[in-house]
């Protein structure tokens, strides 16, 4: 399969909905430590967009918000800590924030995943930020940054329609490297941000 050439789109953010994987606000938070300056950077300024814009996508049940809680905490004064509050306190504006409901069959297997062969390949916890964008009538961008296992992933995702983010493309080019020595650099999607 013959994939795009890395370029950034200028204006897509907010003609898109997202939906935000947990580490882009713990990186934005600066809870990990093996990222770049630049990388916390990146996900600082798509959590402020996101805040001044709206355009984020969550399920009706809280699963996304419970995980985000629990790896967080809501006290904290760091910038994911505060997107957090905002998207508690926004949740019910549907201009800002959507709900779509998502179907556990089993404990971490979910109905809205399109390929359910392609599910067992997933971490469990990282299911449902794919059956949340399934869910989605506009099948919003899965917003990733710095999980190294997602370079693998997004290809067949994206036959599936569903686009990934990937906001710091070296850091993790990096850490693939790290956890996969033995497989080439990984090729990453378009920057849709």
């Amino acid at each position: 399969m013959t994939m795009p050439a890395e370029r950034p789109r200028a204006s897509a953010f907010r003609h898109n909905w997202l939906v935000l994987d947990t580490n882009v606000l713990l990186v934005a938070n600066g809870q990990h430590a093996e990222v770049s300056a630049a990388c916390v950077r990146r996900c600082q300024r798509v959590l402020r967009r996101v805040q001044q814009r709206g355009g984020v996508v969550i399920d009706d049940s809280w699963r996304l918000l419970e995980e985000y809680q629990n790896k967080l905490g809501s006290q904290g004064e760091g910038p994911g800590s505060r997107f957090l509050r905002w998207l508690i306190e926004h949740s019910g504006d549907p201009t800002l924030v959507q709900q779509v409901r998502i179907t556990e069959l089993y404990p971490d297997c979910w109905a809205e995943f399109r390929d359910q062969s392609l599910q067992d390949r997933f971490d469990a916890p990282d299911r449902k930020f794919v059956a949340v964008a399934a869910a989605h009538t506009g099948l919003p961008i899965i917003v990733q940054a710095s999980d190294s296992k997602w370079p693998d992933w997004w290809p067949a995702l994206l036959q599936q329609g569903i686009r990934v983010a990937f906001l710091c493309r070296r850091d993790l080019r990096r850490f693939h490297a790290g956890k996969f020595p033995e497989q080439p650099p990984p090729l990453l999607p378009p920057d849709y941000l």
